[in-house]
């Protein structure tokens, strides 16, 4: 058996993402209210897709390093967008959800590396 910490880190950092999603959607009408946009129960749903079909991409190997790239992008614009205006708002909690989520962007980034790019097999690109 060849034992492969890549390949356990990454089963690692997907299933979190996984059970987030899924977290979303249980609990999406007390979400709600973080969301900056209107229309915040969709986001949430939204957000909660995102995370599991980025979770279920990166467990089957398909698409897994844009999904990655486009995780990293999820996890910047809330820290952008959520985080960063509560914690000048005066919510230091926001700090350690702000720090979590810049690590984690930072991490998939990273991860995103490891995986193949996959090609267009009628063009060859």
């Amino acid at each position: 058996m060849n034992f492969s910490t890549l390949k356990l880190g990454r089963i690692l950092f997907a299933l979190p993402f996984a059970v987030f999603g899924i977290l979303h959607f249980m609990n999406a009408s007390a979400m709600a209210g973080m969301v900056p946009l209107p229309g915040g129960v969709f986001w949430v749903y939204l957000t909660g897709v995102a995370l599991i079909a980025a979770a279920v991409s990166m467990l089957i190997g398909k698409y897994a390093r844009l999904a990655a790239l486009l995780l990293g992008v999820m996890l910047f614009i809330f820290v952008l967008s959520i985080h960063l205006p509560d914690l000048l708002g005066g919510n230091q909690q926001a700090m350690s959800n702000l720090l979590k989520d810049f690590a984690l962007g930072g991490a998939a980034w990273a991860l995103a590396d490891t995986f193949p790019a996959e090609t267009d097999t009628e063009t060859g690109m």
